[in-house]
C-alpha cells in the first residue's frame, strides 16, 4: 500500500480516496495551472492508523459520550482536546511510521512544507468546511511532518468540524482524511480570490497582505481588498487597510513582524497583478464549472495556486449562527494578545467604572418620568455589555485552549488537562469574594453577641466593624444567590449574606487545596521548547492564566451592572404596585417594556449564547431516577468526596446550602460559587475545564464531575453521592440521609 502519493499518480484525482482538496489541485495540475509540488497521505493510511492502534474505539466513545445536540462550546472544546490528546499519545505502526519517513525523506528531503488537511467530506459542492480543520506551515524534517499529520488527523474532529458535522447531518463516525505535504512557497504577496462575490453576482473580489496567507486566514492582518466587475475584470474599488505587519517563516512555524516603512504605503498588488490574479482565478472556475474560492501566493513576479475550493452556499453563512460563532472562538496568538490589552486595559476598568457610577445614583430619590428614563439607559448599557461579553471576552477564553494545544503538543502528557495545574492560583475575583466571607464570618465565629444578634434577624450593633465590612462587599459584589443574567431579577439583599456567613462560622475555613507539581510541571513544560522558543512558551503560559482568570472575573463585573439595572427596575415596579396619583409620570414607567414580567426572564445573557443547546426532555419520574446508580461525566477536577447531595433548582436553594454537602444543578454561575468553601464536592450537567464551577473548584482542590447528563434530575437532595474526580463518575447510594 503506498502511503504516500505525488499529483502524478492517479489516485489524486479521486477524492474519496485523497480529499477534495488534492482532486483539486491534481485537476489544476493536469491544466497547466502553477502549483506548489505537492503530496499526498491518502485516507486509507488515517483509516489503517485507527483500526491497528484501536483508536478508532476511543474515539467513538468520546463522541458518543453525550449527544453533540446538549453539548455547550465549552464542552466541544473538550471533547476536541481530548481526542487531539489521543492523536498526539497514540504513536504510528512502526512499518507505517518507516514507510512514510522513508518517502518524506526522498521526497520532502529538509525543505520546509506545508502539511494540509484534504478530507473527501472537504471542499466539495455541497460542504466546504472552510476554517474547520488544521493547516500548519513551515513544517521542515521528516519526524515534524509526522508528527503533524497526526494532528490534521485530529482535527478531523475539532471543535468547529464536529459543529459543522452535526449541522450538516453528517456521520461524524464515518468521517475519514487524507493529508497534503506541499512545498511552502516563501511568498513575499498572498491573498484570496473568490471568483463571485457571495453578496453580489456580478462582481468578484481579491484579498492581498504581503507575506504569508497565514496572516489573513488567521485573521491577524487586514488585507487590501479590491471589488472587479466579473464579466470584464474591470477594478470597481480598492479598500486599504493600514498596512504594519506581515506573516513570514520563522525557525519554524510562522511569525508576525513588522512590515517594512518602504511597503507600508503601497499596496501588495498593482492593476496588472489584480488582472492576472482575476483571469486565472476565472480560468479555475471554468476547468471546475462553478465559482471558486482560490488561495494564491506570489514570489516577485511568480504566481502560484496554493488551493481551489467551490463556493458552497451551504458553508459558514450568516444563518448558521452556531457554526459563526464556534469560529470566531478560534483566535491566534497576536489577536488573543491584543484582546488581551484591550480587556485588562480598557474594558475591564470602564465595566468598573459604569457600575461604580451608576451605584451612586439612587433611583429611589427621582420622579417617575427620570427614573423611566434612568431604566432605559441601565437598560441600555447592560445589553451593551452583554453583546461585548459574547463578542470579546468568551473569544478571549480560547487563550486558555491554545495553551493547553501547545502544552499537549510539547509535553505529551498521559492526562490531557495536566495543563490546567499551571492555570491555577490567578487571583480569580470569586476567590476575592470568598476570602472576604470568611473574613466576616471568622468576625461572627469569634463574638457570641453578633451571632447571636445575627440569628435573631438583629443589625449588629452601631459602629461594629461587620457592618463597613458587609457593606463594602455587597457593594463590591452585589448580591448573593442572583445569577447573572439566568434568572431574571433577583433581590436577596443583605439577609442571603448574612445567612451564608452564618453557615460559614460554623466550622473553621479550610483553605484553598494544594498541588505541588505546579512548580515541576511548569520547569517541564518549558525545557520542553527549544532555547529560542521559551520566551513563546511563557507568553503563551501568561496569557491562559490571564483568560482562565478572565473567565471568570468578567461575569462579576458583568453581574455588579445587571445589579444596578434590576435596583432601578425594583424601584420602577415598586412605584405602579404603590402609585402616587400626583406624580405625572406613572404613564412613562408603566409604558416600560423592562418592567412587563415576559420581559424579566427574556434579559438574561444565556439566552443570547449562540451555543446554548435547546432545553432536553428530563427523566423526572421515580422509576427512571431509582434504575440510574452512576453518572458517567468528565473528570474536571481530581479527587473522592462523599456526602449528601444539594440540588440546585432555583438560585434561591443556594441560601439552603450546608457545609459537607455535594452541590449539584445544571451549571454554576459565577455567583454561585461562593458556596464552594462548604461544598464537599461539584456536579454539573454541563461540562467542560472552563465553566465556572470546575475554575472554583479546582482553585480549592475539590473533586468535580462536569458533563453529568441529568444528574440535577436524576439525583435529589438529601441523596448521598459519592464524586470520583479523577475517572468523571458520579455514584448515587440507595441510602438518604433523611433530609
Amino acid at each position: 500500500m503506498k502511503t504516500l502519493l505525488t499529483l502524478n499518480d492517479a489516485e489524486t484525482r479521486d477524492r474519496n480516496i485523497t480529499g477534495g482538496k488534492t482532486a483539486a489541485l491534481a485537476a489544476l495540475y493536469q491544466e497547466g495551472i502553477r502549483v506548489p509540488e505537492t503530496f499526498c497521505v491518502p485516507a486509507r493510511v488515517y483509516g489503517d492508523f485507527l483500526s491497528r492502534t484501536r483508536l478508532k474505539e476511543a474515539i467513538s466513545f468520546e463522541i458518543h459520550k453525550k449527544p453533540i445536540g446538549r453539548m455547550r462550546w465549552e464542552e466541544i472544546w473538550d471533547v476536541s482536546l481530548r481526542i487531539r490528546n489521543l492523536f498526539l499519545t497514540t504513536p504510528m505502526p512502526r512499518d507505517m511510521e518507516q514507510s512514510l519517513t522513508h518517502d518524506l525523506e526522498r521526497l520532502c528531503g529538509r525543505r520546509p512544507m506545508a502539511v494540509r488537511s484534504s478530507s473527501p467530506g472537504e471542499d466539495g459542492e455541497k460542504n466546504s468546511f472552510a476554517g474547520a480543520h488544521e493547516s500548519f506551515l513551515n513544517v521542515a524534517s521528516a519526524a515534524d511532518i509526522l508528527k503533524h499529520i497526526k494532528l490534521v488527523w485530529a482535527s478531523l474532529y475539532s471543535d468547529a468540524a464536529l459543529m459543522y458535522r452535526k449541522e450538516m447531518g453528517l456521520e461524524i463516525g464515518k468521517s475519514a482524511m487524507a493529508v497534503i505535504v506541499q512545498e511552502l512557497i516563501p511568498s513575499d504577496r498572498a491573498g484570496i480570490f473568490f471568483s463571485l462575490n457571495p453578496s453580489d453576482s456580478s462582481r468578484s473580489v481579491i484579498e492581498s497582505v504581503y507575506g504569508l496567507n497565514q496572516g489573513l486566514v488567521d485573521g491577524d492582518i487586514d488585507p487590501d481588498r479590491w471589488v472587479i466587475r466579473r464579466a470584464s475584470g474591470k477594478i470597481l474599488s480598492h479598500a486599504r487597510p493600514a498596512r504594519t505587519r506581515r506573516a513570514a517563516p520563522g525557525p519554524e512555524g510562522v511569525r508576525i513582524e513588522t512590515l517594512p516603512e518602504s511597503l507600508q504605503e503601497k499596496p501588495p498588488l498593482d492593476e496588472q497583478e489584480v488582472r492576472r490574479i482575476w483571469e486565472t482565478g476565472m480560468k479555475i472556475e471554468k476547468i471546475f464549472d462553478r465559482p471558486q474560492d482560490v488561495e494564491w501566493a506570489m514570489k516577485k513576479d511568480r504566481l502560484t495556486i496554493l488551493q481551489a475550493r467551490p463556493i458552497t452556499s451551504s458553508g459558514f453563512k450568516d444563518t448558521d449562527d452556531k457554526r459563526v460563532w464556534y469560529l470566531s472562538l478560534h483566535r491566534s496568538h497576536e489577536n488573543l494578545k491584543d484582546l488581551r490589552e484591550k480587556i485588562e486595559n480598557r474594558l475591564i476598568p470602564k465595566m468598573i467604572r459604569i457600575a461604580r457610577r451608576l451605584e451612586k445614583i439612587r433611583p429611589e430619590q427621582m420622579p417617575a418620568a427620570r427614573l423611566a428614563k434612568e431604566i432605559r439607559n441601565r437598560q441600555k448599557i447592560y445589553d451593551h455589555w452583554v453583546k461585548i461579553y459574547w463578542d470579546e471576552f468568551i473569544p478571549f477564553a480560547h487563550s486558555v485552549r491554545l495553551f493547553g494545544q501547545i502544552y499537549n503538543d510539547a509535553v505529551r502528557p498521559d492526562d490531557p488537562y495536566e495543563f490546567m495545574t499551571l492555570l491555577e492560583r490567578t487571583g480569580l475575583k470569586s476567590m476575592e469574594r470568598n476570602r472576604m466571607l470568611e473574613e466576616m464570618a471568622d468576625l461572627i465565629r469569634n463574638d457570641p453577641a453578633l451571632k447571636t444578634r445575627l440569628e435573631a434577624g438583629e443589625a449588629p450593633e452601631g459602629g461594629h466593624a461587620f457592618s463597613s465590612l458587609l457593606s463594602g462587599f455587597v457593594s463590591e459584589f452585589g448580591d448573593l444567590a442572583c445569577q447573572t443574567g439566568g434568572a431574571g431579577e433577583c433581590h436577596h439583599g443583605n439577609d442571603a449574606v448574612i445567612r451564608i456567613l452564618l453557615e460559614f462560622s460554623k466550622t473553621s475555613p479550610a483553605g484553598p487545596g494544594k498541588d505541588d507539581r505546579a512548580a515541576a510541571l511548569k520547569e517541564n513544560y518549558i525545557n520542553a521548547f527549544p532555547l529560542e522558543k521559551r520566551a513563546f512558551a511563557k507568553d503563551i503560559l501568561d496569557l491562559g492564566r490571564a483568560g482562565h482568570r478572565l473567565r471568570d472575573d468578567d461575569n462579576i463585573h458583568l453581574g455588579l451592572i445587571e445589579t444596578r439595572l434590576f435596583e432601578a427596575v425594583r424601584e420602577g415596579r415598586a412605584r405602579l404596585e404603590n402609585p402616587d396619583p400626583h406624580d405625572p409620570g406613572l404613564e412613562v414607567l408603566k409604558s416600560l417594556p423592562a418592567l412587563s414580567e415576559k420581559d424579566r426572564s427574556d434579559k438574561a445573557p444565556s439566552d443570547q449564547d449562540p451555543a446554548k443547546p435547546k432545553p432536553a426532555s428530563r427523566a423526572s419520574s421515580p422509576k427512571s431516577r431509582l434504575q440510574v446508580r452512576q453518572i458517567a461525566g468528565n473528570p474536571a477536577g481530581p479527587g473522592l468526596a462523599r456526602g449528601p447531595a444539594r440540588v440546585i433548582a432555583a438560585p434561591g436553594d443556594l441560601l439552603e446550602f450546608k457545609r459537607g454537602e455535594v452541590l449539584v444543578c445544571e451549571g454554576v454561575d459565577p455567583n454561585m460559587t461562593f458556596v464552594i468553601p462548604l461544598a464537599a464536592a461539584v456536579v454539573e450537567e454541563r461540562g467542560g475545564m472552563l465553566i465556572h464551577g470546575a475554575i472554583i473548584a479546582r482553585e480549592r482542590g475539590l473533586p468535580c464531575v462536569t458533563g453529568a447528563l441529568d444528574a440535577a434530575s436524576l439525583i435529589q437532595t438529601g441523596d448521598r453521592v459519592t464524586v470520583d474526580g479523577y475517572l468523571g463518575i458520579v455514584t448515587r447510594d440507595h441510602r438518604r440521609t433523611g433530609k
